[in-house]
């Protein structure tokens, strides 16, 4: 069986400009994530880095950065966000392979080893694939019934102390001009059962990468922009209020409401960075491959509350204090 749908060309839109990237600058400061420690010094977690094949991570992390550099420019802000030690997650858009490489890049250069899930189908890649799942892949064998013990080992990760990377969506998002589509309750069920488990909020991050898109793999040149925010740290801790009343596992529509949280935030991230507006008409719901309006939800992120109003109306999500 095959996903639904194909993604979409690289003509449904336009590379991220000079211009934009310019602008991005004034409000942020752009590093380049494709060099160690961009954020400057940090300490290094080294025994994530001894732990998982450090020889061979070193190598596919200066090949991966020097195949990325010649091929685009690689700008990317927020990465000072990512702690030096303890588990967090982070959930990562999926427009292109490089929603991929460029915050595995990103969280292996600030000294970090995530654990990430990722479709079975990559390991058997060529030479690249026994690369990855020696890195930390934790293969996600796609429509096989397993999604419940994909979840328990995600969980399990966690727990154990260890940093997960997500791709909610499950696949390329098929949202023909490549906005974050429907995401799959999975990322909320992990956040919300190993948060429990282990007494608190675990932190999640949204990674946002846009850019790519428009490249043209076969000749990439000239190199095209491509920016990555790293998210402030988004709060859940309401839908943790009711952990004791739970039973044995959290409760699908709290899971789907965090998944929810993602997806709008993503979107809202996604919407700075392109200097556009989404789809008026709503977000793409993989499930039916259409669009569907945009419920009002309410989220609150390390800097204040952020209602995300439906961008029906074609406004910016406003603030609150």
């Amino acid at each position: 069986m095959t996903s639904k749908g194909k993604p979409s060309p690289r003509s449904a839109v336009k590379p991220l400009s000079d211009e934009q990237v310019a602008k991005l600058a004034q409000r942020h400061h752009l590093v380049d994530p494709t060099k160690e420690y961009p954020t400057g010094p940090r300490t290094p977690n080294d025994a994530e880095i001894n732990a998982q094949n450090p020889k061979a991570t070193a190598r596919l992390l200066k090949g991966v950065s020097v195949v990325l550099s010649q091929r685009s420019k690689v700008y990317a802000w927020g990465l000072e966000h990512v702690p030096e030690t303890g588990p967090f997650i982070t959930a990562a858009t999926h427009v292109t392979m490089y929603d991929v490489f460029v915050p595995m890049m990103s969280l292996f250069h600030l000294g970090r080893r995530p654990r990430f899930m990722a479709k079975a189908e990559m390991a058997h890649w060529p030479v690249i694939g026994k690369w990855f799942q020696t890195v930390g892949m934790q293969p996600v064998p796609r429509r096989s019934g397993k999604a419940k013990a994909i979840e328990t080992e995600s969980i399990n990760i966690l727990t154990s102390g260890r940093p997960l990377t997500i791709w909610p969506e499950g696949t390329l998002t098929r949202d023909p001009q490549k906005w974050p589509m429907s995401m799959k309750s999975g990322v909320g069920y992990i956040a919300l059962e190993a948060s429990r488990r282990l007494g608190y909020q675990i932190p999640l991050y949204c990674s946002v990468t846009w850019g790519a898109a428009s490249i043209n793999q076969f000749w990439p040149w000239p190199r095209k922009n491509v920016v990555m925010c790293y998210d402030d740290r988004l709060d859940y801790a309401d839908l943790l209020a009711t952990q004791d009343s739970w039973g044995d596992e959290p409760p699908v529509e709290l899971a789907q409401a965090l998944a929810d949280r993602v997806r709008a935030r993503m979107e809202e991230v996604m919407a700075e960075i392109r200097g556009e507006q989404p789809p008026a008409e709503g977000y793409w719901d993989y499930r039916t491959m259409s669009r569907k309006p945009r419920p009002q939800i309410s989220f609150r992120r390390e800097g204040g509350e952020t209602p995300f109003i439906a961008a029906a109306q074609g406004a910016a999500p406003a603030s609150a204090a």
